[in-house]
């Protein structure tokens, strides 16, 4: 079964089989995703981790196929019903709904109108029916029984008929031939509810699109609609089309024409009755599963890039949680997170407190040495932004303050997490304190909650919970496990999306660090002695674990345990010491053939070779260091200011389907139209664009009773962006 799968992959993938044969064994030996990527190159021939994570996806649901397939073959041959040509049939079959059709005849059926004309022994008749060589009413006779509820000839042909209807119906063919026609021919038509309340759905009131031609996120805003009541859906097709597909087979040459009447009868009531509703659900649920597919691979992208945006490193910063009537609470922080003091402002309505906000801003940026304010884009973000910009200027303050994104900052503030780690705090003092350590380091502390809730997909809430939630936490699994963890600073949180770690793990851990003589791991060895952090465990995760201030270079990069004898062996052959690791031009440029050579010499593979003196060179290098930095502002710009025509530059803070939305200074996000983000034909904004980088934008058009801003990225002037510009 193995063999037949994974050469399917390899098919598809363009993988080489062998590749394949070896990471799918590694992943059936228990071993993780992050680990076969990073740790074994040689026998994966060097896939990413994404690579790694979608062959573990097909080969998965390969195999849930093959189960599928055992099964319908053991219930149909249990049935005494399995001949060769169907089991052929059934073999070669490709997808679970190819299986499904094969074994429609042969499932038990609820009661249905041809079941109740088979109790009542008309099948016979219905078989002879298809053949089209006798006097239907004559042989109708012969079945006509008062007390079987067939007092005549009409309800006789009646019951054959729904039999034939049936036949139709459950023939793997027909449905195939129909499949196909409707994805050609078939139209989506949408309408709204008289009842229903469909201002957010008016662009679908009254829509009709081609069922191939439709976009991904339209699927997905017409599902909301239609679950919320709001619109209707159907599908339509060329009903002429589809019954001669229904037909093809029935009806041959040799039939009478009364048979052929009745034949034809049958297949109109068959696509009528169960074929059209049956691929209807079909149809659109095919369409909403590719249009769940490919949101989730925007959310993955966008999710990345949100985890993955660079730290700012020794800033001591005021996290600006802003609220209107319960104030703005703020929270000061070290460095390094420590939580230094809390308090709150007024200074926006309905208080408007400016003078007494303004006093305790000041006393506590001296106090603290504060150098950075983070403020959450929240409500009353940008009125914070107003008097906080005001305040700097007016004082000629040496402080920079930036917009954070606080999505989810609140399920955080609220957890279980956020009160054990700060029993004595309020809400929106935790959320303040969130918000400072998302700009230290964003993805340590977007970590601390569930992925959905960080803000960067598009309907999000009609997809399988179970099918997000582990999506996306193979994600955060995947950033956390290439920046690698500070074992001596890291969160629960942040330990249990490691390699091999699970929440119980990185909770003994935790412990055994504090329970430590001055709380700090020397050496990864240490893990060891955790109950329940064996050997196994061990190999999984050691390597994502850092000790920066080790005095070993090894421990302080993602040379893996097993390689350190390697690593040094390699030093030896360089002639490397370890105050040169890490230093510019220590450590020399290998060509292809002297690597090969010294990796025949050490008896060790060519991948793990180059990714010892790739540590060499940088050990511990983060690889956030290259991605957009944070953005930090110097003005800003009201709502009313704003006018059709204007250039600013602004922020991708979310990116969908159809477009991308952008953060020009107000209160309400901008949309970009996938058709205004370049000249060039792009199918998804995902080529052109990336979380939480920095764009000019020209505005388009502003909607002020709907809140919606139009803008274009093409017809911005970059040069013209002075109305926001970053520092």
């Amino acid at each position: 079964m193995n063999e037949q799968i994974y050469s399917r992959i390899s098919s598809e993938l363009g993988i080489p089989l062998a590749k394949i044969n070896q990471t799918a064994a590694l992943l059936d030996e228990g071993n993780t995703v992050p680990f076969i990527a990073r740790y074994r190159k040689e026998m994966t021939g060097g896939l990413t981790d994404e690579e790694v994570r979608l062959l573990q996806e097909k080969i998965a649901r390969y195999r849930s196929l093959e189960q599928r397939r055992e099964e319908v073959l053991r219930l149909i041959e249990a049935q005494g019903k399995l001949t060769g040509d169907l089991e052929k049939q059934l073999k070669n079959a490709a997808t679970v709904t190819e299986l499904d059709d094969l074994y429609r005849p042969f499932r038990p059926k609820k009661k249905t109108r041809a079941s109740v004309a088979r109790e009542r022994g008309l099948e016979p008749l219905a078989l002879d029916l298809l053949k089209g060589i006798i006097d239907p009413e004559r042989e109708a006779e012969a079945y006509i029984n008062p007390e079987n509820e067939l007092p005549h000839i009409e309800a006789v042909l009646q019951g054959a008929s729904d039999i034939i209807a049936e036949m139709i119906s459950d023939d793997a063919a027909v449905r195939k031939r129909l499949r196909t026609l409707y994805r050609r021919l078939a139209a989506v038509t949408v309408t709204g509810k008289k009842e229903a309340e469909v201002s957010t759905y008016n662009d679908y009131a009254k829509y009709s699109e081609p069922l191939g031609r439709i976009k991904s996120h339209r699927v997905l805003a017409i599902n909301r609609g239609v679950k919320e009541k709001a619109l209707s859906l159907k599908i339509e097709m060329p009903a002429e089309e589809a019954l001669q597909a229904a037909l093809k087979g029935y009806l041959e040459q040799g039939q009478n024409e009364a048979c052929r009447k009745l034949i034809e009868a049958a297949a109109a009531d068959s696509y009528k009755r169960l074929l059209h509703p049956s691929l209807e659900r079909e149809s659109w649920q095919e369409l909403f599963q590719k249009a769940v597919e490919g949101a989730l691979v925007v959310f993955k992208e966008n999710l990345r890039n949100r985890l993955l945006v660079p730290p700012v490193r020794q800033r001591r910063v005021m996290g600006w949680d802003p609220g209107f009537r319960t104030g703005c609470k703020l929270a000061c922080v070290s460095e390094t997170g420590e939580l230094l003091e809390t308090t709150a402002v007024f200074p926006v309505p309905p208080k408007n407190d400016q003078a007494g906000a303004a006093k305790k801003v000041l006393a506590l940026l001296e106090k603290h040495r504060l150098d950075t304010i983070a403020i959450g884009n929240g409500t009353a973000s940008r009125e914070s932004e107003t008097f906080i910009a005001a305040l700097i200027n007016e004082h000629g303050l040496d402080v920079e303050y930036t917009i954070v994104n606080e999505a989810g900052a609140s399920v955080y503030s609220a957890s279980k997490a956020a009160q054990k780690e700060f029993p004595s705090l309020d809400v929106a003092e935790r959320s303040a304190v969130s918000i400072a350590r998302r700009l230290q380091d964003p993805l340590a502390e977007l970590v601390k909650i569930e992925p959905k809730a960080i803000g960067v997909g598009q309907y999000q809430h009609d997809m399988s919970p179970k099918e997000l939630d582990s999506v996306l936490a193979g994600v955060v699994e995947s950033c956390v496990n290439s920046v690698g963890v500070d074992l001596n600073s890291a969160s629960a949180a942040l330990l249990s999306y490691v390699a091999g770690i699970n929440t119980g793990v990185a909770e003994k851990i935790l412990e055994f660090r504090n329970g430590i003589e001055g709380g700090q791991i020397e050496f990864r060895g240490q893990l060891l002695e955790i109950a329940g952090l064996g050997p196994k465990v061990f190999k999984q995760c050691a390597g994502f674990l850092r000790l920066p201030d080790s005095r070993d270079y090894l421990e302080r990069s993602a040379v893996h345990p097993e390689s350190y004898d390697l690593a040094r062996q390699l030093m030896e052959e360089l002639g490397l010491q370890p105050d040169q690791l890490g230093q510019p031009g220590s450590v020399p440029e290998l060509e292809e053939v002297e690597i090969k050579n010294l990796a025949a010499k050490l008896g060790a593979g060519e991948p793990t070779l180059k990714d010892i003196l790739a540590e060499f060179r940088k050990p511990g290098r983060d690889p956030r260091e290259d991605l957009p930095r944070p953005v930090f502002m110097q003005s800003i710009t009201e709502l009313d200011d704003l006018k059709p025509g204007m250039t600013l530059m602004g922020i991708v803070r979310n990116i969908v389907d159809f477009g991308a939305f952008i953060d020009i200074g107000v209160h309400q996000d901008g949309l970009v139209h996938i058709s205004e983000i370049s000249d060039r034909y792009i199918k998804h904004p995902l080529e052109v664009l990336q979380i939480e980088s920095v764009v000019p934008v020209k505005i388009l058009s502003i909607d002020r009773e709907r809140k919606r801003i139009a803008l274009s990225i093409k017809q911005a002037d970059q040069k013209e962006g002075e109305e926001r510009r970053p520092s």
